[in-house]
């Protein structure tokens, strides 16, 4: 790596310089077959021709108004996206973490704008991984994330994965909203159990505080929905997206009902690259795939069988292997022991499949959403050869 480059990032000793569909291509020469998909971004994988094209043809028309105006392709995007959600309002920015933060804003903003400033503090669990920015790690509360960044901003809490009582206990005056992945990607492709949710509801009503979901990962037809909640019926008052919906183009977006973004009104947030038209004409391709007829009915198809050839992968190496879990293609192989799941992500790299360490000793598979039977197959024959590398 360039001594120019920050050295923030413990890099893999692989340059990838072009991309195509499912694969990727090295400096060298050498295919991988890309189940990792920038961490779940590449959501319909690499140069996908609709992507391409719309890229292309929005580059030749303006790359970048200011949010001072109005932009038509903007507000198409916006639309779309609550026609086919829980939101009213949708506010874009550039990533997953200001998505996360936008929405810590909205929950300060809303009980401010209620005259309860007092409520602003906003309760996570552990696991949590909310992204980078100050609020977003005190949010997250894991000491990889926070060593060397104290104090933490104040306002956030955190309690126990799963654990209901615990959650109601923390609860004071003072609270404002719960914010929570529906499934856990850095914490280690941890889902949350869908009565959990519908709990987690009925509790935010009870107190009159906020439920946010972080979807960043999970969103965008990642479990078959096009939003993870979906499938436990219960609908956010937030919601952050980010990663799939760009196809790999920056974007993030804040998704809320009007009650709860009733307080964000002119001056109250903006960005400058938010919004712009090269993003927003990628993000409405993107749908123009993930909202067609039949694609997150394949997507669930095609998850499902390689969910059942990576048990059968588990049953055949429990030496390295515990289990499979996760929803849809969020899926997380948990190894046995400690450091197996980063041994076994190296080892699948040398054999030509790119995946991604998560927490507790799993390695993280989040393909593009394209991927087929054959794909999967060729995943499953790899990451055997992979396992019986792994002592």
């Amino acid at each position: 790596m360039s001594p120019a480059v920050m050295p923030t990032y413990a890099r893999y000793d692989v340059s990838l310089e072009r991309g195509e569909g499912v694969y990727v291509y090295g400096t060298d020469g050498k295919q991988y077959l890309d189940f990792g998909a920038g961490i779940a971004v590449a959501s319909l994988g690499h140069c996908h021709p609709i992507l391409v094209s719309a890229l292309k043809d929005q580059a030749e028309i303006l790359w970048h108004a200011s949010n001072l105006y109005n932009i038509p392709v903007q507000e198409r995007l916006a639309e779309r996206l609550v026609e086919s959600s829980f939101a009213d309002t949708v506010f874009f920015n550039n990533s997953g973490a200001e998505a996360v933060e936008m929405g810590f804003k909205i929950i300060r903003k809303y009980f401010s704008n209620s005259k309860c400033p007092e409520r602003y503090r906003v309760i996570s669990v552990e696991g949590a991984f909310h992204g980078r920015s100050l609020a977003c790690i005190a949010a997250t509360r894991q000491e990889k994330y926070t060593a060397g960044f104290g104090p933490l901003m104040d306002g956030f809490d955190q309690v126990a994965f799963g654990n209901l009582n615990e959650l109601r206990a923390a609860i004071t005056a003072e609270t404002a909203g719960i914010v929570i992945e529906p499934i856990q990607g850095e914490g280690g492709i941890r889902p949350v159990d869908p009565n959990y949710l519908r709990e987690l509801r009925q509790i935010a009503n009870e107190f009159g505080i906020l439920l946010m979901f972080d979807e960043v990962q999970s969103g965008v037809g990642r479990t078959g929905k096009l939003f993870a909640h979906e499938h436990a019926g219960v609908k956010p008052d937030i919601l952050a997206s980010a990663k799939g919906l760009g196809g790999g183009f920056p974007i993030g977006a804040c998704l809320a009902t009007k009650e709860a973004a009733a307080g964000m009104t002119a001056g109250s947030h903006g960005s400058t690259f938010g919004g712009n038209p090269l993003a927003m004409a990628v993000g409405n391709a993107v749908l123009d795939v993930v909202l067609a007829d039949g694609f997150l009915t394949q997507v669930s198809d095609v998850a499902s069988y390689f969910h059942n050839g990576l048990e059968s992968l588990v049953a055949k190496h429990r030496h390295v292997l515990r289990q499979v879990r996760g929803q849809g293609l969020m899926i997380g192989l948990q190894c046995q022991r400690d450091h197996q799941n980063s041994n076994l992500v190296q080892a699948a790299m040398d054999e030509g499949l790119l995946s991604v360490p998560a927490g507790d000793n799993v390695q993280r598979l989040v393909p593009p959403l394209v991927i087929t039977k054959k794909d999967v197959d060729e995943a499953l024959l790899i990451l055997d050869r992979a396992a019986r590398r792994v002592k």
